[in-house]
């Protein structure tokens, strides 16, 4: 099953909250170390965020978005909030979304001036993808806010930095013009969320709404207007490419289920025969079978089809007890007989808990133990057994 949630990281209260307005019943968890995620649903859709508040700076952006990879295991990570503009083609409330980010502050002192040396990650392709075909649907249809003006979402490069640019003649502002260019907006954090996204393999998406210019003209007057609907722009953004990037999933993992069952099925009628082949010779496995001849084994589909939850309970502990034999005979390494009776203790609970309502195992139970054929795909009698049970245990449809 596809990890339904996605972590959503904010750096000031008002980016927060702006996120925490579109998720329902939104409930606390708390970190060992303390730190809080509120966790709620996206209306509507099965996609769950996890939204938590980690403050200014690139260094605790990094430190606390690892800490959420390694509590949730998200599908992706979005840090959404404001930031200034780096050009005046993008208008004040209107959303970026970087490509790449610039760990602008990487640089060399020499005589003759500051040399640049950023470090840049650039966001997953398939991110990209999917925000770029978003930010498409959304302007077709429009998606606009009380003030009836529909903020456009651009794409293209953050700057990153550790000090809050707000001067267009300052030696910063010139210097970053002429090594960063491209740059779209401007931030605190974003490179501390995509250098932690990398160093996990996660997908992190880096999502602004512009609120200043980042030359000087940015005060407070303006910052309590312009804040808050730059905020909220982006969370609308955030908040619905979260909840594409889990229904892709999910139709992806539909699209491999219904794969694996062709597979199962062509497993279960042989080459066309109604049977099962074991390229093991001389063995046994623990699975019902209508007849066993030399190295094959015939099988009757309906009567798989047909097994009842008690009957696949048994059989799973039949295949359980294979597993020991051949671990204590040496030909199943300790790791893999580990995670191989965890899949299978997964599997089981699963058969365990149909009922009368439901008397189908759950489709839990097949995608345990079509982890379980992975696990063992070099061991042909297992591997073999396994064909058989996964069709046993039904459509997970």
């Amino acid at each position: 099953m596809p990890n339904d949630l996605v972590v959503i990281l904010t750096a000031l209260n008002l980016e927060y909250e702006a996120v925490h307005r579109k998720l329902a019943d939104p409930q606390m968890t708390v970190h060992k170390s303390g730190t809080r995620f509120e966790v709620g649903t996206v209306p509507g859709t099965s996609c769950r965020v996890a939204l938590s508040l980690m403050g200014k700076g690139n260094h605790s952006a990094a430190v606390l978005t690892e800490r959420a990879i390694e509590h949730f295991s998200p599908a992706a990570v979005l840090f959404v909030g404001v930031a200034g503009r780096m050009r005046s083609s993008i208008a004040l409330g209107d959303v970026v979304m970087a490509t790449h980010v610039y760990a602008y502050h990487g640089a060399t002192s020499e005589d003759d001036g500051l040399k640049a040396r950023p470090r840049v990650w650039e966001t997953p392709h398939p991110l990209i993808q999917l925000g770029e075909d978003l930010a498409r649907r959304t302007d077709r249809v429009g998606h606009a806010p009380k003030n009836g003006k529909v903020p456009r979402v651009h794409f293209g490069p953050i700057a990153a930095g550790e000090v809050l640019q707000n001067s267009r003649d300052s030696a910063e502002a010139v210097w970053l013009r002429q090594h960063y260019n491209d740059a779209f907006a401007i931030d605190m954090e974003a490179a501390g969320v995509a250098q932690a996204g990398h160093l996990s393999g996660l997908p992190v998406g880096i999502i602004r709404g512009i609120s200043d210019r980042a030359d000087g003209t940015k005060n407070g007057a303006e910052d309590r207007e312009r804040q808050p609907r730059a905020a909220a722009n982006a969370a609308a953004f955030a908040v619905r490419l979260a909840a594409e990037l889990i229904k892709e999933a999910e139709l992806a993992e539909k699209a491999e289920e219904e794969e694996q069952i062709v597979m199962a099925q062509k497993d279960r009628t042989g080459r066309g025969n109604g049977s099962v082949v074991n390229t093991a010779v001389s063995s046994t496995v623990g699975f019902m079978a209508g007849k066993v001849t030399g190295s094959t084994v015939h099988v009757n589909a309906a009567d798989l089809k047909a097994s009842t939850p008690t009957e696949l309970v048994a059989e799973l502990d039949r295949f359980r007890e294979q597993l020991t034999r051949h671990h204590a005979d040496g030909d199943l390494d300790a790791d893999i007989h580990h995670e191989a009776q965890v899949e299978l203790s997964i599997a089981r609970r699963a058969a365990e808990e149909c009922t009368a309502d439901a008397p189908a195992p759950p489709k839990k139970a097949a995608l345990a133990l079509r982890k379980l054929r992975g696990l063992l795909a070099d061991h042909a009698e297992l591997a073999a057994g396994l064909a058989a049970l996964t069709a046993a245990a039904g459509d997970p449809a």
